[in-house]
């Protein structure tokens, strides 16, 4: 199996410092991208969902299309649809992919957001929703014969899949979150339980959380762990500082005036306990260890994955390397300059850690088991 490095599946040039150039969804833009992460040794990339984007489902089958092995990771939340449609959609992707696709399904952070596409549910309920969601889709992307379904908020009768996912036995899940309620449902139903970056004591503490609902919940192996970060390289760390400050000025910049930030998130008084993680450390100070800079979290209300990594190619490579030592096995990044950010960390970063982890022993396969 060994470390994977996922990408950010963008369909434009914006990002939090910088407007997009050109349409929403920019078809050249998307498929450049995705072959820039195909060609300089990433796994995936992730396909973001929120109220008012392209569906991300249709841009993966689009950029499935414009590459040849990159894996598609695609965002999905419960609210949306029935679980027989999102097992079908999926299912049916990673047909047209030959087998590439894998589904992060997200509960929701943002009430105003979730609210948007008509889902008022309490924060507590959805997670309940999504662990019915979850064992629904697994159990139609592997049953061979019909199955009914009671539960709090889904009853089927007499369901069948005409057909399966090329991966078997199912397409991989992942899962992110930072509460309790996070913990119990990802952690009994989920392959990969997606973090955001913090300390190395954060994540640690974190990672004994997961594994402890895993076991509760009866499994024997628990979810593989993913971390999330922003890297600032620079061919020295002096350099990488300056870009890190001057990013840090542009979001100053953007957010200056404002209450909230991306999809209506608070950028003071978030709801989510991600995020509310995040700007707890960065109130503890803005640098930890010889990477972690929390600045970009705290500018942003800790909104998505925030937290950077700054320094020269080689000392982020060594900071990651910490947290690989953990039992982290999945490395999530996203630039700035989303493009030109991918090449660089593709071609300077992960060989390094490539190297070093294979040379240390760390991201070595589990024993299989499905969730």
């Amino acid at each position: 199996m060994g470390i994977e490095f996922l990408g950010m599946g963008a369909l434009n040039d914006g990002t939090e410092i910088q407007p997009r150039s050109g349409p929403v969804f920019d078809r050249e833009y998307a498929a450049r991208l995705a072959r820039v992460h195909e060609e300089n040794g990433f796994t995936r990339v992730l396909f973001a969902y929120s109220s008012g984007s392209p569906d991300p489902a249709q841009a993966a089958a689009y950029v499935a299309g414009q590459t040849t092995s990159l894996g598609l990771l695609v965002a999905h939340r419960p609210n949306v649809s029935a679980p027989t449609f999102a097992a079908k959609t999926y299912a049916t992707l990673d047909q047209v992919s030959d087998g590439r696709v894998a589904v992060h399904f997200i509960t929701g952070g943002s009430t105003a957001d979730q609210a948007a596409e008509g889902d008022h549910l309490s924060k507590d309920e959805r997670y309940v929703r999504t662990g019915e969601y979850l064992q629904i889709v697994k159990k139609a992307w592997t049953e061979r014969g019909r199955f009914d379904y009671a539960g709090r908020h889904y009853r089927l009768q007499d369901f069948a899949l005409d057909f399966q996912p090329v991966q078997q036995p199912r397409p991989l899940i992942s899962f992110g979150g930072s509460s309790e309620a996070a913990y119990r449902i990802g952690a009994a139903e989920s392959d990969v339980f997606a973090l955001w970056g913090e300390t190395l004591e954060g994540t640690a503490e974190q990672i004994r959380s997961i594994r402890q609902a895993a076991a509760d919940a009866g499994r024997t192996v628990p979810p593989r762990i993913q971390i999330a970060f922003r890297p600032i390289l620079g061919s020295t760390r002096a350099r990488a500082w300056q870009r890190a400050e001057e990013i840090a000025d542009r979001l100053a910049d953007r957010v200056k005036g404002a209450t909230v930030f991306r999809h209506r998130r608070s950028l003071t008084d978030p709801e989510n306990s991600g995020s509310q993680r995040l700007l707890r450390l960065a109130a503890q100070g803005e640098k930890f260890g010889t990477a972690l800079w929390t600045k970009t979290a705290q500018l942003t209300g800790g909104g998505g994955n925030s937290n950077a990594l700054v320094g020269t190619p080689e000392i982020v490579a060594e900071a990651l390397l910490e947290y690989l030592k953990l039992g982290v096995d999945i490395i999530s990044v996203r630039g700035y300059d989303t493009l030109q950010d991918a090449e660089d960390f593709g071609k300077q970063v992960i060989p390094l850690v490539r190297q070093e982890a294979a040379r240390l022993g760390l991201g070595q396969p589990q024993s299989a088991e499905v969730a």
